[in-house]
């Protein structure tokens, strides 16, 4: 293990440039858009049906997202809501297909990153990226609800006891906290489930726990990055939302293959099974 340690930038380096990650991230940023906003418009169906809100989605967005783009889908969601209830048809079909472009592309990625080829059936492929995009949402769905009921259990418990204010600092750290575990666990399935190669799960925990710090750290320093230094509109005019958003998806497949050319480095060393 220490021998993998360090060779791993090395290796990781090499396997970058010979896997074209930079061109595989560009790939990834373009269906990350084009499944984005139907995966909105799907979400935004549910909500007759959930005990969320509007806001708790955009408010989980937000903690991310950078500001220009974080307009683009308040946007984009508010125009969503007013169609809410013309979704739960046949149309659904066609929206949760377009959705699974973006999991269909990382499922291509991470085979690039182990350097195997797709031989699943396209039906049997194509299943699997809807079943996780459907994953996706039921953790995103979890990952509103928590804080949401947590808050609601937490304020009341801390109330009895006389500790009220104490609760709303000790929550925006939980907050955060809750956060990043349920991204980890999404990690951790994409990485394990998504490649067409068999893995032990113990192989694919430093590629998610990199990708979820990864991520997080990348996306908070992008959005710092764009409110108080980059001026996109100023260059490319009333699309400069939807660059930034580009950019923040881009980032964002950079990490998730960094991620799973760790795992595939990792793999090869490591031999226990969970």
């Amino acid at each position: 293990m220490g021998q993998a340690f360090r060779t791993l930038i090395p290796r990781l380096v090499k396997r970058i440039f010979a896997n074209d990650l930079f061109g595989l991230a560009a790939q990834l940023a373009y269906f990350f858009l084009l499944s984005l906003f139907p995966l909105l418009l799907f979400l935004v169906t549910l909500l007759p049906y959930l005990p969320i809100t509007q806001e708790d989605i955009l408010g989980v967005i937000r903690d991310f997202a950078p500001g220009d783009s974080m307009k683009l889908i308040e946007t984009n969601i508010n125009e969503l809501s007013q169609k809410n209830g013309k979704l739960l048809s046949f149309g659904i079909i066609a929206t949760i297909w377009s959705a699974s472009n973006g999991i269909n592309a990382i499922v291509k990625a991470l085979n690039s990153a182990y350097e195997v080829e797709e031989s699943r059936p396209f039906l049997i492929a194509r299943g699997m990226a809807i079943l996780f995009t459907f994953a996706m949402l039921f953790v995103f769905v979890v990952a509103l609800l928590l804080p949401v009921f947590g808050k609601l259990i937490g304020v009341y418990l801390f109330a009895k006891l006389g500790l009220s204010d104490e609760f709303m600092s000790i929550w925006n750290t939980l907050r955060w906290l809750v956060s990043s575990i349920i991204l980890f666990i999404v990690f951790t399935g994409l990485y394990w489930i998504a490649p067409n190669k068999k893995l032990k799960c113990i192989t694919v925990i430093p590629g998610a726990i990199f990708a979820t710090v990864g991520w997080a750290i990348s996306s908070l320093a992008f959005s710092f990055y764009v409110t108080n230094f980059g001026n996109y509109s100023a260059t490319y005019g009333s699309i400069g939302a939807i660059i930034v958003l580009m950019i923040w998806f881009y980032l964002t497949g950079v990490i998730i293959i960094i991620g799973g050319e760790i795992n595939a480095i990792y793999s090869k060393y490591k031999r226990d099974d969970c």
